[in-house]
Formats: C-alpha cells, sequence, structure tokens
C-alpha cells in the first residue's frame, strides 16, 4: 500500500469506483434532459417529501414542472426533498440527477470519504465543495428574493421541527441537517443546537404549508397514494444511542402512526380539491440506500413521466381561482 493510500483511507476506494465506473454510474446519462425553466413565478407553495434515494422521483417531477415554467413561489423540503430543492431552485434542468445518477457509487459522496470527512453516509462537504465547482449552480437564480426557499431538520434537544430559510440562515448547512439520516450519522450543529433527518418530527412539512394560507399548495410525495408505515416502536438500539435526547426518542416511537395521519389528511385534503397531490404512479421498490443504478434511473423517469402526465390537470388546478 503506498504511503498517500494510507493518508487517504478512502483513495483505494475512490480508485476502485473510478476502473468500474461504467458499472457505477446510470447506463443513459446521456437521455437526461437538461435546460433552464423560464423566469415566471407560480403563486403558492410546494412541499417535497424525503426519502433517501427515493427522492430521485421528486427530482425527475421537479425538472418536467420546469420544463413548463411552473416555479413555485415558495418551495419547502424536509431530508431528500431538501436536497432536490437546490436544482428546482437554479432552475437548472437535470442538474441534481446527474449528480445522483454520476456519482452514486463515489465514495466521497456515498461511502467511506463521506464517513471520513462528514461523519455519514452522504459526503456533504464533496457535494457542496467539488461537484458544485463541476456542476455550478445559478447563484443568482438560487438566491433570488422574489422566491422563497425553506428546509426543515429536527431539533435534537427538544424533538421539534426547525425550520431554515435561504436568506436568514447558511442554507447549505441546513439542508444538510435535514438530510442528515439517523443512526449512521452525527448530528449536525447549528447555533450550537444539534440536528438530525427533519423526517424524523414531521416527514412531510405539510402543516407549516397550510399555516402560510397559500392560495395553491402542491405536495409531491415519493410513496404511492395509499401507502402508509407499518406502527411500530424504535428498537433497543435506538433507545441506547439516542439515551441522551428523550424527545428525539418520541420522535422516533411516534413517527409512523403520526405519518399516516398526516397521510390520511392530505388524501381527503387532495381528494376534496383543496391541494394537489403526486404520488408515484405504483409501489416504489427502490430502498432508502438504494445502489442499483438502473433502478434508480427508472425511479427518476417515473416521477418525469407521472409529472407530464398530470400537467393537464395541475395547470387547470393552477388557473382556477
Amino acid at each position: 500500500m503506498s504511503e498517500n493510500s494510507i493518508k487517504n483511507p478512502f483513495k483505494l476506494a475512490r480508485d476502485a469506483y473510478y476502473r468500474k465506473s461504467r458499472e457505477n454510474v446510470y447506463s443513459d446519462l446521456d437521455s437526461l434532459p437538461k435546460g433552464r425553466a423560464g423566469n415566471e413565478i407560480t403563486d403558492g407553495i410546494l412541499v417535497l417529501e424525503g426519502g433517501g434515494w427515493r427522492g430521485l422521483y421528486t427530482i425527475g417531477a421537479l425538472d418536467a414542472m420546469m420544463e413548463e415554467n411552473i416555479n413555485f413561489q415558495t418551495t419547502i423540503g424536509v431530508s431528500a426533498g431538501a436536497l432536490s430543492g437546490i436544482g428546482y431552485l437554479s432552475g437548472q434542468i437535470g442538474w441534481g440527477v446527474r449528480i445522483d445518477l454520476g456519482y452514486r457509487h463515489d465514495p466521497e459522496y456515498c461511502g467511506l470519504g463521506a464517513v471520513v470527512r462528514d461523519h455519514g453516509v452522504t459526503g456533504f462537504s464533496y457535494l457542496f465543495h467539488e461537484l458544485l465547482e463541476k456542476y455550478p449552480i445559478d447563484e443568482e437564480r438560487f438566491n433570488d428574493p422574489a422566491r422563497r426557499f425553506v428546509v426543515t431538520a429536527t431539533d435534537c434537544l427538544t424533538g421539534e421541527q426547525a425550520y431554515f430559510e435561504r436568506g436568514k440562515c447558511p442554507i447549505f448547512r441546513a439542508i444538510q441537517a435535514s438530510a442528515t439520516v439517523p443512526y449512521v450519522s452525527r448530528p449536525v450543529v447549528i447555533g450550537g443546537r444539534p440536528y438530525l433527518d427533519g423526517g424524523l418530527a414531521e416527514k412531510i412539512p405539510y402543516d407549516w404549508a397550510v399555516s402560510q394560507s397559500p392560495e395553491k399548495l402542491m405536495v409531491i410525495r415519493t410513496r404511492h397514494k395509499g401507502f402508509r408505515k407499518e406502527e411500530k416502536g424504535e428498537n433497543a438500539f435506538s433507545r441506547f444511542l439516542y439515551r441522551n435526547y428523550p424527545a428525539l426518542l418520541e420522535d422516533m416511537e411516534t413517527s409512523a402512526v403520526r405519518y399516516n395521519r398526516l397521510l390520511d389528511r392530505i388524501e381527503k385534503d387532495d381528494a376534496d380539491g383543496k391541494i394537489f397531490m403526486l404520488a408515484p404512479s405504483e409501489p416504489v421498490t427502490v430502498s432508502r440506500f438504494e445502489g442499483d443504478m438502473e433502478k434508480l434511473g427508472a425511479l427518476y423517469w417515473r416521477g418525469y413521466n407521472d409529472a407530464k402526465s398530470a400537467l393537464p390537470g395541475l395547470k387547470s388546478w393552477l388557473q382556477k381561482g
């Protein structure tokens, strides 16, 4: 082993990644859409659910919406939904999917390098530095004060949902907190307080959106309509690992029950025409830590095509008084 490999413990894994790069990226990267969204602003609030790599469904839907210049005035996302919002706010079609389908198996983005640099499974340092240099976002558009961007994270001390708004906080640090997976990652400290995945407190930040009294409210889910989570408490490992965070433990133990009740409300509001909900047209078999690149690519296209199919109804709904 070379001296350089000893100094960089993830170098061997990274070298192996590049040697097998054809196996580790989506086979049809060149077919992915690209371009820029128009400057029109769509009145209302867009809510983005999390779900790990299931977030590729959301990215596909957002790309299809951007092609039709549907750019909501306010976007709020949790976990993977917070990450998905970056390309949407910057108006760059295909930005997020090219990173996810090109770098899923890069150990600095998701693997040993991420563990070394960020003490978790996602390489936020790599994403927000090296990859942003290679795939820069339109910073002027991303920071446009005419549109709001809010992400959520769970305060480990109180168990409550915290809301971080671009322009009022270090937004990329907040996105990292929102998408930091429990059990396998250290909490992210912001302002002296530890935060984890926003989905622990609320898997879909629906209540905040409703509290803003928007004329239009759209929710993009990463589970099919009718999905409900198995209701069971957390295990002994959770109680040991987070024994110093009793409020966080309560979040974990009640998460499924609260999520299912929230889905009942969202689906009823959708059926009553109060909101517009987009959900996968068939059950999603992609796991939270999915590594099959063809499955991930197919999920992106499902989100893209589901959104394309929903466009007539969405446009009609948006035009209603």
